[in-house]
C-alpha cells in the first residue's frame, strides 16, 4: 500500500481491490458463460447494424446518426464490462490494481449514461418529426445531431471524471473487498474510512440528473407527442406516425425500468448481494444485446435497407462469378 499524509489525517492507496462477486452460489460459472453468449450476441447484433447504417445510403440521416451512436455506446458499455468481469470470475483473476479500478467504474457508468443521452437525443428527434414536421429538416439535421451527441459525449466525460475523481480523496485503511461484480461506484466507496458523504451526494446527483430527468424529458416529450398524434384526422396517418415511435419506446422501456425498479427497491429495502448482482448485471447487459434485434426487427427503414444491401451483395457476387467463368 501507499499512504501519504496530510496535517490531520492519512490517506491509504491499496495496491489493488479484491472484487468478490457471488457469495456462496452454487455453479456460478454457468452464468457467466451465459455472459459470454450475451456478449457475442450484443457485439455480433451491434456490429450488424452500425454496418447497417454505414453501408445504407437511405440510412444517412440525422436520427440514424443517433442510432448508430447508440450501438456504438451498447457495444462499448458490454466491452468495458463483460470481458473484464469473465476474466476475473471464469479465470479467478479478481484483484485488480486501484487505477484499473477507477478506469473500469469510469468507463462502465460513462457508456451507460451515453446510452441513456442517446435515447433522449432520439425522443428530441421523434418530437421535432411529430409536432413540427415541416420544419424537421431544418431543426434536425446530420450537423445539428452530431453537435448534440458530440456535446453528451463531453458533458458525460466530464461528470463522471469528477465522480471518479472524488474517490482519490477517500483513505481505504481497512478492508479492500468490493462486495459486487465489477469496480461498483457504491461498493468501492463505502469501503473508505473517512468522510465519504460527498462521494454519496455526488451519485444521488448524477443519478438524479442522468436517470430520472430523461425519464422525466421523455415522457413529457410523449406526452406531448400524443397530444399531436390526436389533432390528426386520419386514422392511418395517425397509425404511421405512431410506427416511427414504437422501437424508440420499446428501447426506452427496457432501459429505463429495470434501472429504475432495481434502484427503488434498493432503497426501500436490503438485497442480498447475490440477488442485487444478478439484478444489476442483467440490467447493464440485457438492453444492449436487444437494442439491434429491436431495431433490425420493428423498423421498415432498416429492415427495406438490409434486403436491398442483401440483394446488392447477391447481384455483385453473381456478376463476379460471370466474369470469372468468361476468364
Amino acid at each position: 500500500m501507499q499512504s501519504n499524509s496530510s496535517e490531520n489525517v492519512t490517506f491509504v492507496r491499496p495496491a489493488t481491490f479484491f472484487v468478490s462477486g457471488f457469495s456462496n452460489i452454487l455453479h456460478a460459472k454457468y452464468y457467466y458463460v451465459f455472459l459470454c453468449f450475451v456478449y457475442v450476441v450484443t457485439v455480433l447484433g451491434n456490429s450488424f447494424i452500425m454496418c447497417t447504417i454505414y453501408l445504407a445510403r437511405r440510412l444517412h440521416t440525422a436520427k440514424y446518426i443517433a442510432v448508430f451512436n447508440l450501438a456504438f455506446c451498447d457495444l462499448c458499455g458490454s466491452t468495458a464490462l463483460i470481458p473484464k468481469l469473465i476474466d476475473m470470475f471464469l479465470f479467478e483473476h479478481q484483484s485488480i490494481s486501484y487505477e484499473a479500478c477507477l478506469m473500469n467504474m469510469f468507463f462502465v457508468f460513462h457508456f451507460m449514461n451515453v446510452q441513456s443521452l442517446t435515447l433522449l437525443a432520439l425522443a428530441y428527434d421523434r418530437l421535432v418529426a411529430i409536432c413540427f414536421p415541416l420544419r424537421y429538416h431544418v431543426i434536425i439535421t446530420k450537423t445539428s445531431m452530431s453537435h448534440l451527441l458530440g456535446g453528451m459525449w463531453i458533458f458525460s466525460m466530464a461528470l463522471f471524471a469528477v465522480l471518479v475523481g472524488l474517490v482519490n480523496r477517500l483513505s481505504f485503511c481497512r478492508s479492500t473487498v468490493v462486495h459486487s461484480y465489477f469496480c461498483d461506484h457504491g461498493p468501492v466507496i463505502s469501503l473508505s474510512c473517512n468522510s465519504n458523504s460527498i462521494n454519496y451526494l455526488m451519485a444521488y446527483i448524477l443519478f438524479g440528473l442522468l436517470i430520472c430527468l430523461p425519464v422525466i424529458v421523455i415522457t413529457l416529450s410523449y406526452c406531448c407527442i400524443a397530444a399531436a398524434l390526436l389533432k390528426i384526422a386520419h386514422g392511418a396517418d395517425r397509425i404511421k406516425a405512431m410506427k416511427t415511435c414504437t422501437s424508440h419506446l420499446v428501447l426506452v422501456a427496457i432501459f429505463y425500468l429495470p434501472i429504475l425498479s432495481v434502484n427503488v427497491k434498493s432503497i426501500s429495502t436490503s438485497i442480498d448481494l447475490n440477488s442485487r448482482i444478478i439484478n444489476n448485471s442483467l440490467t447493464q447487459i440485457i438492453p444492449p444485446m436487444l437494442n439491434p434485434i429491436i431495431y433490425t426487427l420493428k423498423t421498415e427503414e432498416v429492415m427495406q435497407s438490409i434486403k436491398e444491401l442483401y440483394k446488392r451483395h447477391k447481384v455483385n457476387t453473381i456478376t463476379e462469378q460471370n466474369v470469372n467463368q468468361k476468364i
